[in-house]
């Protein structure tokens, strides 16, 4: 979507949100946030298709698609990601006043970040600790998607604060963009104890022919690894193509094959998935980004999480 058709599309929004039937949208929103009619329906107690007959007036009222089916998977059109921004805004701004009308909570400042899905959890969570800490007292909501391009109709909707990637901002995005280095760290190959004592000896030549459970390949991290392989001379036998970081971890696990995680967490993935190291591969950089639209960090948050990452997350030794 260009930046025309993103203010035509939240024109026309802007237009319509005044004979808008808020019921329509709240079914819409339940249906987006958790992925699926079938599961919007047990929280709502409606029938699945009673929800698809209100999210499709909504579309006839929008005049647009909201969804998509891909698969067995409902997935938001552009212009259904940007009926969920208003969505979320609408129905959390609608809550918070039920709460403070109720006297049950005071408004907390929000920190809504946007996460690249390729990054492992565990990474995620150590980057974001920071906004946790009670003197911040922020709220801190997350947001998924499978590219960091995904983000940037958000970004100039200002609907995030941050978005956490390994790459940096696309240059060229009609929205500008400031990249704020977190740091970068190497790579650590792990492997289920005996599949890490036979393949240990002699890495990285080892990995001939070695089975390897690998990020799939439109990632930067696969392209990395791959280039290190060729470099190398080494045709390993690829079983296994993943987006999810932590369903590799776990086959690595179950001695499916060998995988490669950031060095950064090698304490951690050692202790939580049972595996040894097979070798580590410091020449393997990934880095880091928190993405906003201001070039100084203002948000107290992206301030606290950018300074830990850089001065112990990251540091140098």
């Amino acid at each position: 979507m260009t930046r025309g058709d993103f203010d035509k599309t939240e024109s026309r929004l802007r237009s319509v949100i005044d004979a808008l039937n808020y019921h329509h949208l709240h079914y819409f929103w339940v249906v987006a946030r958790h992925g699926g009619v079938s599961k919007a329906s047990a929280l709502l107690r409606l029938a699945p298709p009673t929800i698809s007959t209100q999210i499709h007036r909504l579309e006839a009222q929008l005049g647009d698609k909201l969804f998509v089916r891909r698969g067995r998977n409902l997935e938001l059109t552009e212009v259904g990601q940007l009926v969920a921004q208003y969505a979320d805004q609408i129905f959390t701004l609608g809550q918070g006043l039920l709460d403070v009308m109720e006297g049950r909570s005071r408004r907390r400042r929000r920190l809504v970040v946007g996460v690249s899905d390729v990054l492992a959890k565990s990474l995620v969570h150590r980057i974001l600790a920071p906004a946790f800490a009670p003197e911040l007292d922020l709220q801190v909501i997350c947001r998924e998607s499978r590219s960091t391009a995904a983000f940037v109709a958000e970004l100039a909707a200002r609907s995030l604060d941050v978005v956490l990637s390994d790459t940096p901002a696309s240059r060229g995005s009609s929205v500008r963009m400031f990249d704020h280095e977190l740091g970068e760290c190497g790579t650590t190959w792990f492997a289920a104890p005996a599949l890490a004592r036979r393949y240990r000896a002699g890495f990285p030549a080892s990995l001939e022919d070695a089975p390897l459970v690998l990020p799939s390949l439109d990632s930067t991290f696969r392209g990395a690894l791959d280039l290190w392989l060729r470099n190398h001379s080494v045709r390993p036998a690829v079983v296994a193509e993943l987006d999810d970081i932590a369903l590799a971890s776990v086959l690595g696990e179950q001695g499916v094959g060998i995988f490669a995680s950031p060095d950064v967490l090698e304490a951690e993935v050692r202790q939580r998935y049972r595996v040894h190291v097979v070798g580590r591969s410091p020449e393997i950089r990934r880095r880091f980004f928190a993405i906003s639209l201001q070039r100084e960090i203002q948000h107290p948050g992206v301030a606290a999480i950018c300074a830990r990452a850089r001065e112990e997350l990251f540091a140098k030794p």
